[in-house]
């Protein structure tokens, strides 16, 4: 039976990643997350029963006890998530940011160097989740970001994930830590956290308040559905190309304030009120620093892998948008 660890697996993309992973009988899932107010531990209720499954309370920025479960637990891979994630927040509290995300994954590797257990496992890894956004941004002529572009981040956010990822491409060369590391563009679908922008957007709908865009909502993301992350994810998790860093995006490409009527002219077919939701759209003050455009060129995992996105953005889009409405008491339950 494979073992594996799974850092954050109560947040949005863990908790898809983990569900999957227990398809598989022949896997035992350890989940390791603190449980902060942006967990979705609710996502995983359909497997809290599972005999090969086993979650523990920890914040990975306590060594001693991150350490203790690794070399306890002994897995044979580990898939690394566990981050502060939204750059809102990294712009009113970086330091949180720093130390969650650039301590705790040294805790982890600092574990790992030390540790002499993986060393007798051919196939051991660390898969290293990351961000597009490490990259910086670009404009709307330039060519979509690849993985040797120069690492250019411009918020709290960013530069944390930019300093774990370095961090964790020196252990590998110098410690010989079998890392795969990848950078992922803008996830989206169910159990999403409300501080993102379509959970954020769908949320207004429900509440009938104003919708808030940032500037004038022309920054572009390219978005990736969560399942397919999740299956990209283990694809590379069963190869043996440590020391590679891949981008996984969705080639979908959307303005904000494109994808905002989108999901006004849905919930208006879907769950109509008395006038069209794009009335409740408010533009407000543009956030600082905002990158304009994110896109990722996927040319790298597509070749490797034979990686290819399942889900097209507006079924994508659809399903979840159907999602959060017939789940509208947890969406509304999480804004409190």
């Amino acid at each position: 039976m494979k073992k594996i660890l799974v850092t954050g697996g109560c947040g949005f993309i863990g908790s898809c990643l983990i569900k999957k992973l227990l398809k598989n009988k022949f896997n035992f899932v350890l989940n390791i997350d603190a449980l902060k107010k942006q967990s979705v531990k609710e996502s995983l209720n359909e497997i809290q029963s599972f005999k090969n499954y086993n979650f523990k309370k920890i914040d990975i920025t306590n060594f001693n006890r991150i350490n203790s479960s690794i070399n306890s637990f002994k897995p044979d891979l580990i898939f690394h998530l566990a981050a502060e994630s939204h750059v809102d927040r990294s712009i009113s509290s970086p330091t949180h940011f720093i130390k969650s995300n650039i301590n705790g994954t040294l805790n982890i590797l600092e574990s790992l160097r030390v540790a002499k257990f993986w060393r007798n496992k051919k196939k051991f890894k660390l898969i290293n989740i990351s961000t597009d956004e490490v990259y910086g941004s670009l404009s709307k002529s330039e060519k979509s970001f690849n993985e040797n572009n120069q690492f250019k981040p411009n918020s709290p956010y960013s530069s944390s994930k930019a300093s774990s990822d370095l961090i964790a491409r020196s252990y590998n060369k110098t410690f010989k830590i079998p890392i795969i590391t990848t950078n992922c563009s803008n996830n989206y679908g169910p159990w999403q956290y409300p501080e993102k922008l379509i959970p954020v957007v769908i949320l207004s709908c429900l509440k009938n308040k104003n919708i808030p865009i940032y500037g004038n909502g022309s920054n572009i993301r390219d978005w990736l559905y969560v399942e397919d992350h999740a299956d990209a994810l283990i694809k590379i998790s069963n190869s043996n190309k440590v020391g590679n860093t891949y981008n996984i995006g969705g080639g979908k490409e959307v303005s904000n304030i494109e994808i905002v009527n989108k999901i006004c002219e849905i919930m208006d077919h879907i769950y109509p009120a008395k006038k069209s939701y794009k009335n409740l759209i408010s533009f407000v003050d543009d956030r600082l620093s905002h990158d304009f455009r994110y896109s990722v060129n996927i040319n790298k995992i597509k070749k490797e892998f034979d990686f290819k996105p399942k889900y097209n953005f507006n079924r994508g889009l659809s399903k979840t948008i159907n999602w959060y409405v017939k789940n509208s008491k947890w969406l509304l339950n999480k804004d409190k």
